[in-house]
């Protein structure tokens, strides 16, 4: 049986073993896959341990992401631009292969899942810490009309375009403070602040949703978030968690280890009604 674990501190909420449990049952896969606390000053020892008791992959969850970026021997583009990894994979003579499957994982939530095309949209982008920084290059490879990256402390917001406009030169970004969104509207608006944790909501403009657009909170297990009751509020038509995000970030990763991509709908379906996927 091939190994497969996820690394994190805490660890003990994750719903990984679950769902890649139902993906290897769903796609016949000869694996078993853990869930691993590593210590906060013992990140590289557990993973290392863990691939020399002949571990296979690892996906890895706060607060070790930018740990994996450094001890991987080699970056998938998306990995690179997140500045990030959350999927390890092991190779031959000590290679780790380093990506960061979030960002794909948002993408085919919104555009699958919830039907909402990307392609010639108004995108909005809110946060610029590492959340939102792994979802740029994916948003941008589906070609929105804009993209806007907005955050209180602007200068971040400003950095990040200016590190996608240097690769990118035609991307369509641009930052902006909450405070100058006044006045525009946008078809999908995606929350990768941390406000939801702390049950309050990003201070926005009022009548920023484009009719029929989609309000999108990273954040699940919480509920109606602060954010997505605003964007209620505010006219938003669609609304959604990162349920779906954290399922579809996980079929990413499984298609990386095992070359086969699992069926994700029964598997959300599953967690969204309380069961055992």
């Amino acid at each position: 049986m091939d190994r497969y674990a996820v690394v994190g501190h805490p660890i003990s909420h994750s719903k990984s073993p679950q769902i890649h449990a139902a993906f290897a049952r769903q796609t016949r896969q000869a694996m078993t896959y853990e869930a691993l606390l590593a210590p906060l000053d013992g990140f590289a020892t557990t993973v290392h341990a863990f691939r020399h008791a002949l571990g296979r992959g690892m996906n890895v969850t706060v607060p070790f992401k930018l740990e994996a970026h450094d001890i991987a021997t080699e970056l998938t583009g998306r990995a690179r631009s997140a500045g990030a990894v959350n999927t390890l994979v092991f190779g031959p003579q000590d290679t780790i292969l380093g990506d960061n499957t979030d960002g794909a994982g948002l993408v085919r939530d919104v555009t699958n899942n919830l039907g909402y095309p990307l392609g010639d949209r108004r995108v909005l982008l809110l946060g610029a810490g590492g959340a939102a920084r792994g979802t740029i290059l994916p948003i941008l490879g589906e070609h929105p009309a804009c993209l806007v990256i907005a955050n209180r402390t602007v200068a971040r917001a400003e950095a990040l375009v200016d590190q996608f406009a240097s690769s990118l030169p035609a991307a369509p970004v641009t930052a902006s403070p909450f405070g100058s969104l006044a006045g525009h509207k946008f078809d999908v608006v995606i929350n990768a602040t941390a406000a939801s944790l702390t049950d309050q909501a990003p201070d926005l403009p009022p009548e920023l949703y484009a009719p029929g657009a989609l309000a999108y909170d990273m954040m699940y297990g919480k509920g109606d978030t602060p954010f997505l009751a605003a964007a209620r509020r505010d006219g938003a038509t669609g609304l959604a968690d990162g349920l779906g995000m954290l399922v579809e970030q996980a079929a990413e990763s499984f298609w990386l280890w095992r070359g086969v991509r699992p069926q994700t709908k029964p598997v959300l379906e599953a967690l969204r009604a309380g069961r055992a996927p």
